[in-house]
């Protein structure tokens, strides 16, 4: 047990820095650690992929524990018994339900909020709120920020992307109501400085100049909190403390590598436009971002996250593993073996950084367990195939035990046009933001406990 008990909203200090935490024994006072009110919380993340996916080539054949990963999810060997394969599960409002053309933008504005995009390029536009903000009003006031969304595409919030749907629809999964998109970050320096920035502007920005001029760290400038702070704690604390803050300069190394390859390259990736400040390698931009979003929950900065891999309908090249055409013009298939194929491997580098992710998370311990233990993180499509179209059977995968309230190890099979938002309900609930109901939804996600 510790000297001293800190509360768990300490901060470490300095101009324009304010450096959140972990969780330390330090934290919890001897009464509080024997009750409930000392385990860690519970937090949500929801992942996007574009496209859909090669379905033959990702749903296992078998059902219950005893299933084998399929190519496209055999990287996720090393964390299969933290993961459950969801199979049957639907997005109905995806559907044009005679609203014609326009699949991508929808499968992204609905995939969060089972309601039906408004068919608009204009101004006027109408999803829903998406889960991630339902329950970030619920629970949002508990931690510094309510939510985090992330990305690795900018993208417009108007004019025409996908058969006459607004381009707000193709590039955000997450909405606070049904007229008010939540913009993504898609620079991992812009996050990091939001993440470990005080609240004062002026400070952070004179902050970042000191650092940028002199080549330090934003370490450097609460040097003298932790040292302090490492007087007050335990041995299991210090040696926890140094791995935390050594994870989180070799995180802001990165991305200062990130931006000298960034000025050193033209500001085009793959027929998109690059944010200044980005790698140009997509691999270790997803990675970053990941582990941006890993930090925010390990500091319990915030408890709710989304993070697009790619915007809805991405043309994207995947150059380093070999595939030199665009995702959206590959997805349209039409059983082509050979586009079949680029397909899956675009699939299985997809589910590679999902990968990494989790095993990252599964790394930290935490309470009784690990990060990982006390998440539920969902990685799918608002699409099952991209040639097709169609919103059913989409490919879902659950990350995490929830805290303990989720079984995983297993991939369960559900009846065709289960919805994809009674998962969200049990979720919800799991997080402590109670509903009974989430849009289109018919009650709880049996069988997941």
């Amino acid at each position: 047990m510790s000297k001293n008990h800190i509360h768990r909203r300490t901060f470490l200090k300095g101009l324009g820095a304010a450096v959140s935490l972990p969780m330390l024994e330090s934290m919890s006072p001897v009464k509080a650690l024997a009750s409930s009110s000392a385990q860690p919380p519970v937090r949500m993340a929801f992942m996007f992929v574009p496209n859909g996916v090669h379905l033959q080539e990702w749903k296992p054949a078998a059902t219950g524990v005893h299933y084998d990963l399929t190519r496209i999810l055999k990287p996720l060997s090393p964390v299969k018994r933290d993961l459950t394969v969801i199979s049957g599960l639907t997005q109905d409002k995806g559907r044009a339900n005679g609203d014609g053309a326009g699949d991508h933008a929808r499968c992204a504005g609905v995939f969060l909020t089972g309601v039906q995009p408004l068919k608009s390029q204009g101004s006027e536009i109408r999803a829903g709120v998406s889960v991630d903000q339902f329950a970030a009003k619920k629970i949002g006031h508990k931690t510094r920020f309510a939510s985090l969304e992330l990305g690795t595409e900018r993208g417009r919030q108007s004019g025409k992307c996908d058969s006459g749907y607004s381009c707000a629809y193709s590039n955000n999964v997450s909405w606070r109501d049904a007229a008010t998109p939540m913009t993504k970050e898609t620079n991992p320096r812009l996050v990091f400085e939001r993440l470990f920035g005080n609240d004062s502007k002026g400070e952070r920005n004179e902050s970042l100049a000191r650092r940028q001029r002199y080549r330090k760290s934003i370490l450097d400038f609460v040097l003298e909190d932790a040292k302090t702070l490492t007087r007050k704690v335990s041995g299991n604390d210090r040696m926890k403390l140094d791995e935390y803050l050594t994870a989180v300069r070799e995180i802001e190394q990165r991305i200062e590598r990130a931006e000298g390859e960034s000025a050193m390259h033209p500001n085009v990736l793959a027929g998109l436009e690059k944010p200044e400040g980005v790698s140009s390698s997509y691999e270790a931009h997803i990675r970053l971002m990941g582990e941006m979003m890993i930090l925010a929950f390990q500091t319990d900065v915030t408890r709710v996250s989304t993070f697009m891999l790619a915007n809805a309908g991405s043309n994207r090249s995947y150059r380093n593993i070999g595939v030199n055409e665009g995702h959206h013009s590959l997805s349209h298939h039409q059983n082509d073996r050979v586009k079949l194929d680029k397909i899956s491997r675009i699939n299985t580098f997809h589910v590679q950084q999902l990968s990494y992710i989790i095993q990252k998370m599964k790394s930290i311990p935490e309470g009784d367990g690990s990060l990982l233990d006390n998440t539920m993180i969902v990685y799918g499509s608002g699409i099952s195939d991209g040639n097709k179209h169609n919103n059913e059977n989409l490919p879902i995968l659950l990350a995490g035990r929830g805290g303990g309230l989720v079984r995983p190890g297993r991939h369960i099979q559900y009846s065709e046009d289960t919805p994809l938002n009674n998962l969200f309900v049990t979720m919800l609930n799991h997080m402590g933001a109670t509903t009974d109901s989430f849009n289109d939804s018919t009650g709880h996600l049996p069988f997941l406990s």
